[in-house]
């Protein structure tokens, strides 16, 4: 399958099979995240994979009681560490940066035939306990994985035109 069609093929999948995911097939999917590019090479990331059903449970509560977590044959834990080092542009580059790492590993988990969900809806401070992260880290998302259960319907992303400026804010595209 070409890159074109990973990206279409992509959907936030909430309902996985009862059915393991292979050590290997983890592996490949976060080597990508950890091929990602970052600001100034620093690689602030940090992966957890998660198997344990109590912890797995205990993410599904700390994020909301989003029960589907829980149901995951896998979750990842992406974290960051090196969290001061603000880019020129005034963002903190944790964020962007474990976010390019989380954006590789839900394109190759489609290549490996998994389905994963972004989760962002969680408290930290509870996540952090039940995987024993660190104060000098930070859980930038949560990302259960396996095989899907159901396949989403594609949902609207809006027109080109609405959302693509051609040189200057607010310029259409095809102005």
């Amino acid at each position: 399958m070409d890159f074109y069609e990973v990206v279409r093929r992509r959907r936030s999948v909430r309902s996985f099979l009862p059915r393991d995911v292979s050590d290997e097939k983890v592996r490949r999917i976060i080597a990508t995240g950890l091929a990602a590019q970052s600001a100034k090479n620093r690689q602030p990331w940090r992966f957890i994979v998660v198997r344990d059903a109590a912890a797995k449970k205990a993410l599904a509560k700390a994020a909301k009681n989003q029960h589907f977590i829980a149901e995951a044959p896998v979750v990842l834990a992406a974290c960051a560490v090196d969290t001061d080092y603000v880019m020129t542009c005034g963002q903190p580059a944790y964020t962007v940066d474990v976010s390019i790492a989380v954006d590789h590993i839900t394109l190759a988990a489609v290549v490996e035939g998994l389905s994963s969900c972004w989760i962002g809806a969680f408290h930290e401070d509870k996540a952090k306990e039940v995987l024993g992260v660190p104060d000098t880290a930070r859980i930038v998302a949560l990302l259960p994985m396996g095989y899907a259960a159901s396949s989403p319907e594609p949902t609207s992303r809006g027109s080109f035109e609405d959302r693509v400026a051609k040189d200057t804010w607010p310029e259409a595209w095809n102005a």
